[in-house]
């Protein structure tokens, strides 16, 4: 397992390097996590993930978008005095309502200001644009932690991101639901690849079975690869740090699941996306797209 992590070490590119541009010239990669169900994991997978992220010199931005059930601020046992409701009606601005959470990371709280993003006019949807432009220029990446299941809301931001990757765990119906997104999402026009993440797995044989099932009946029936990205081992400290409103990797940095993530992180710096367009979107193009997804 050493050895792995060393070897995905070697091969991650720096800051600069990142999909081969100039920072200064580099556009935030738009990345959105979903699952097929909710209770797998998703949102605690979303903050260790960017911790991780953060931990190996990238910039992250972590935007809850969860409509109903958002809560990267609970995790992090942490009260936003704002989110995204002060911005779009301009009583605050995207400065303002970023707030900095467990280990200093970036985060936006979604709250009641996600139902009014779907009902904003034109200007208004302009305005939000130029905000989040203003920041995500600044980071390496943006990540959505969208709400569970196929809502039309998860639909609009899984379909205009540059990637999406899929939180599942051996359960038959955690299985079943995230394989139903992947199929409902593949119908779209220029579909965003997805990877997948495998949570709450006893061990590296289980994360491999569970995404051969998946990936075995999209390839036969969509005619798609989704890739196994990484597994995050059952682990009773993601419970305990669960309980003390803290990231695991950050209570429990020596742990099995703390481990798997820093591996994940690593693979994921170092193995690009192998589907879709190499030319990132930035957030003007993730708007662009969510627009017309909107229509």
């Amino acid at each position: 397992m050493k050895d792995q992590a060393a070897s995905l070490r070697s091969m991650v590119p720096s800051r600069d390097g990142i999909n081969g541009v100039d920072s200064a010239k580099r556009s935030s990669k738009i990345i959105t996590i979903a699952s097929g169900k909710g209770g797998v994991g998703k949102s605690n997978f979303t903050l260790n993930f960017a911790l991780a992220l953060q931990s190996l010199g990238r910039k992250v931005l972590v935007f809850d978008a969860d409509i109903g059930m958002a809560n990267i601020d609970i995790l992090m046992g942490t009260s936003s005095p704002y989110n995204l409701y002060h911005l779009l009606y301009r009583q605050k601005s995207i400065q303002e309502i970023i707030q900095l959470g467990a280990g200093g990371l970036p985060y936006i709280a979604g709250g009641s200001g996600m139902k009014e993003l779907f009902s904003l006019s034109d200007r208004d949807l302009e305005f939000f644009a130029q905000q989040v432009e203003e920041i995500a220029q600044e980071m390496d990446y943006v990540i959505f932690d969208t709400g569970a299941g196929l809502s039309r809301e998860n639909m609009k931001f899984i379909g205009a991101a540059d990637e999406c990757l899929i939180v599942t765990t051996p359960e038959p119906t955690s299985i079943t639901d995230a394989y139903a997104l992947v199929k409902v999402m593949h119908g779209q026009e220029n579909a965003t690849p997805f990877r997948m993440i495998v949570n709450r797995v006893e061990d590296e044989q289980e994360a491999q079975r569970v995404a051969e099932k998946i990936a075995g009946v999209a390839k036969r029936f969509l005619q798609t690869d989704i890739p196994l990205l990484g597994y995050i081992s059952e682990d009773i400290q993601v419970v305990k740090a669960v309980k003390r409103q803290v990231p695991f990797s950050l209570a429990f940095p020596n742990t099995k699941a703390s481990r798997d993530i820093t591996r994940l992180a690593l693979r994921y710096l170092a193995v690009p996306t192998t589907t879709g367009s190499e030319t990132l979107t930035g957030i003007r193009g993730f708007m662009r797209k969510w627009l017309k997804k909107t229509t």
